[in-house]
């Protein structure tokens, strides 16, 4: 199994435009071989004190996938490639971390 956390970061006030571009292709991620989860995610409210926020025009995604050839196929898929295109002039930054069970 692997996991991926995927930190992305908009241009200041786009988030919003990033995540509809997200939403709109997660279907044709949760159809991949492999894909067990795939979803965005943003700072929960209330917890203040302890979290530590990644602001308002962040998001991270959570992804697991079956296996390392899985997510590879994921990576290359056309409908990535179409998503990368439309919200690359939108993004800061991208930060992309992969993990496998320790």
């Amino acid at each position: 199994m692997i996991r991926v956390v995927a930190i992305i970061t908009a241009q200041p006030g786009r988030r919003e435009e990033v995540l509809a571009l997200f939403r709109a292709n997660m279907p044709n991620v949760h159809a991949e071989a492999g894909c067990i989860e795939y979803q965005p995610f943003v700072d929960a409210d209330g917890f203040a004190g302890f979290q530590a926020a990644i602001g308002p025009d962040a998001f991270v995604v959570l992804e697991t996938w079956e296996s390392a050839e899985a997510l590879k196929a994921h990576a290359a898929a056309p409908h990535m490639a179409a998503y990368a295109k439309a919200s690359k002039p939108l993004l800061a930054e991208r930060k992309i971390h992969v993990f496998a069970p320790a």
